[in-house]
């Protein structure tokens, strides 16, 4: 049964019992999930971010897009339109894909995991999740590394509220700590 189907026949019926919803459209679902790779190191060398740009497209199977500084700051040598990071906006049966890989392989695989904390949610039931290093995805090979990248997860749903959001991540499996 895929992460979708599941959520259709298991999750929404549980919501829907927990939460007295009086339509299924009422029920929040996943929206999207967008994964950020911030890259500072990317202003002295150019070639970290074509790494990582090669790296996030194993792992979310979609092409990422180059993201650019806003803004000038002397402090840090960046100038604005400078390249420093790329990420990937995931919907519908990727989205799905990702958030079964992430729950069930890549996160087991983090060292001394004992769950992610259930602190991280924005106030409207989005939750966001920073990862430390990419190895934990089984499709990176650890051998072609030449640095330790962190990313950030972002999980958007059509929670109302952070109580609501995290019921539905913990119906479809988000380990969070007790």
């Amino acid at each position: 049964m895929s992460n979708k189907e599941y959520y259709q026949n298991e999750v929404i019926p549980r919501l829907i019992e927990t939460f007295s919803y009086k339509n299924r459209l009422q029920v929040p679902k996943l929206e999207k999930i967008v994964v950020n790779m911030g890259l500072g190191e990317a202003i002295q060398n150019i070639k970290i971010l074509d790494s990582a740009k090669q790296e996030l497209a194993e792992i979310t199977g979609q092409a990422p897009v180059i993201t650019r500084a806003k803004k000038s700051v002397a402090a840090f040598k960046v100038r604005e339109g400078m390249p420093i990071g790329c990420m990937v906006t995931l919907r519908r049966r990727r989205m799905y894909e990702f958030f079964d890989k992430l729950v069930n392989f890549a996160l087991p695989r983090v060292r001394d995991f004992r769950g992610i904390s259930g602190k991280a949610f924005d106030g409207k039931g989005n939750y966001t999740l920073g990862i430390k290093e990419q190895i934990i995805f089984p499709e990176i090979d650890y051998d072609k590394i030449e640095t330790f990248k962190g990313m950030n997860i972002t999980i958007v749903t059509t929670a109302k509220s952070n109580e609501e959001g995290k019921t539905l991540l913990k119906l479809m499996g988000m380990p969070f700590r007790n």
